[in-house]
């Protein structure tokens, strides 16, 4: 990939705690970053800035599109706008 390309945006999942021993949040983590370590260490330093106390990431890769439905797509265009996208929710058990 050249530098005049635009980089895709990433997406990186995995869990999130508000608080150490607290109940786990799932998250999607969505940005546009140079590579795969820049990416988690702008997703890291964006979740702490949130006053998130634990994160644990599961995967990361790049998104093949323009997600169909919210808050997706409000944090896919986010991302291609230099944001650092972050959603959370519950997860099912």
């Amino acid at each position: 990939m050249n530098d005049n390309e635009e980089r895709p945006v990433t997406i990186i999942t995995g869990r999130v705690w508000r608080r150490k021993d607290g109940r786990a949040e799932g998250v999607h983590v969505l940005l546009v970053a140079p590579d795969d370590d820049s990416a988690v260490r702008r997703a890291l330093e964006a979740l702490n800035a949130e006053g998130f106390a634990e994160v644990e990431f599961d995967q990361i890769g790049d998104m093949d599109g323009e997600p169909d439905d919210e808050p997706h797509l409000s944090a896919y265009q986010g991302a291609l706008e230099g944001e650092v996208s972050i959603v959370t929710f519950n997860e099912k058990r």
